[in-house]
């Protein structure tokens, strides 16, 4: 009963899905990626796993421990050898706003420092190749921007990229890139599936454009590091080689470099599937946890002292900008976000092709439309304390009451005033309180209104 004043599902459907699951053998959660993504992600995944064990769906085929994809046991796609870097410090990818406007404030507790017990300079000089996260996709944009802005805190930007995004009109230094028709290289595949593929050179590079690996070898040459960087290989292509030819002494089967050029790419015809754990289970080899077995109580999660958001076992939190935060009485509605099929991620938003496909819009309710006098297609504004979305109503039952959606990855367009008219969700996500184990985005939980634009 308690779970159904948080979701919304009646007692008897959550109580007959746990029946279903729990005398289905075999039976498999796949949650995807995005359960993850809110402010207590790390909760909901756990519980999955503790489902998964408790039931008895570790190790055997058709069952699973919570993962995404099922493993195909090859290696995976060639790519250029990475040095190793000297200096060990790492933050969550997350965190890299944070560590440009307070790092002297981050903690390894608080904010997921690993290998230093603080930072030890804010990040002064940052790269952004082939992605708009500088300022499009990283959450509360506005945020970003007051960071961004001063100038004594993140000295340099350079940034290479295809077209002139969101996050290129923030960079110190924009560097034009070609597209993957203009560049040879082996892409990687979705996971771990069965094949790979050559993406060959369909024309040279257009208006001047370097592929990043050209530019930062001469970069390298003026630092002396010339040889080490690019050992033999002048441009991607030959790096192609070598690291195909690698992949060969392991991947027998594969064919020749030029064979494998001239057909575009192999598909493995040895392709034993793997069950995760499987050998866990039926030979008692020991899990790689403290105990060597399955733990549904973590005693390192427990002994992170965080009882407010983690515990022990997977439990139910209050989470922030979740359904039971106080600030539901100020913004009611619960924001998600989505892929939308009109682009992945924020590629190609600027297409106007695309609009008749899937025009912005947000989801809302009809209950939730109709007690704001909201009608369909009509002007609306999304607003938190973090800012301001103007953006049609998408009015339909095909989303809960209480709920509303925008899709993720809307160009960021503010008008005079600072309100953006593209549906750039990021506007309103949020920042200071990542996920409390990885401290990764929680960009799905988000509290907000809708309003009827009134100019």
């Amino acid at each position: 009963a308690w779970a159904e004043k948080i979701c919304g599902v009646s007692v008897d459907v959550i109580e007959a899905l746990a029946v279903e699951y729990a005398t289905t053998k075999p039976a498999c959660i796949l949650p995807g990626l995005g359960v993850q993504r809110t402010s207590g992600g790390e909760n909901s995944i756990r519980a999955t796993i503790a489902l998964c064990a408790l039931t008895g769906n570790v190790g055997i085929p058709g069952g699973g421990a919570s993962g995404t994809v099922t493993p195909q046991g090859h290696e995976e796609p060639p790519e250029i050898y990475k040095p190793e870097n000297p200096y060990k410090g790492l933050i969550p990818a997350f965190m890299w706003s944070k560590a440009i406007d307070c790092p002297e404030a981050m903690t390894p507790r608080d904010d997921g420092l690993k290998n230093m017990d603080q930072m030890p300079t804010g990040i002064k000089l940052l790269f952004s190749l082939a992605s708009n996260i500088l300022i499009n996709q990283h959450s509360n944009i506005n945020d970003t921007k007051r960071i961004l802005s001063d100038t004594s805190k993140c000295e340099m930007i350079v940034l290479s990229d295809l077209f002139m995004t969101p996050s290129a009109r923030w960079a110190d230094l924009v560097l034009p890139a070609p597209s993957l028709f203009e560049n040879a290289t082996i892409p990687n595949v979705w996971a771990t599936d069965d094949y790979i593929l050559y993406c060959d050179k369909a024309t040279e590079p257009l208006f001047d454009s370097l592929f990043e690996y050209n530019w930062i070898k001469e970069v390298a040459r003026h630092l002396d590091l010339y040889e080490a960087f690019t050992q033999g290989n002048e441009d991607s292509d030959g790096w192609a080689k070598t690291c195909y030819a690698d992949l060969r002494t392991k991947e027998t089967e594969l064919p020749e470099w030029e064979e494998f050029k001239q057909k575009g790419g192999y598909m493995y015809k040895d392709n034993e599937v793997i069950v995760p754990f499987r050998e866990n289970i039926e030979k008692g080899i020991p899990f790689e946890t403290p105990t060597g077995k399955i733990e549904i109580f973590s005693r390192q999660l427990y002994d992170l002292n965080n009882p407010e958001e983690i515990g022990g076992v997977p439990i139910h939190f209050r989470t922030v900008e979740g359904p039971e935060d106080p600030l539901r009485a100020k913004y009611p509605l619960q924001m998600v976000g989505y892929h939308t099929k009109r682009r992945t991620h924020s590629i190609h938003d600027q297409n106007l092709l695309m609009e008749e496909l899937d025009p912005p819009a947000i989801w809302i309710h009809p209950a939730d439309a109709n007690e704001r006098s909201i009608l369909n297609g009509e002007i609306v504004e999304v607003f938190n304390d973090r800012g301001v979305v103007r953006i049609p109503a998408k009015v339909t039952d095909r989303i809960v009451q209480g709920v509303c959606a925008m899709s993720q990855g809307g160009w960021y367009t503010p008008d005079e005033k600072g309100v953006d008219v593209r549906g750039s969700i990021n506007v309103l996500t949020l920042t200071h309180k990542p996920t409390p184990v990885a401290k990764g985005n929680p960009q799905h939980s988000n509290l907000v209104d809708v309003r009827k634009c009134i100019s």
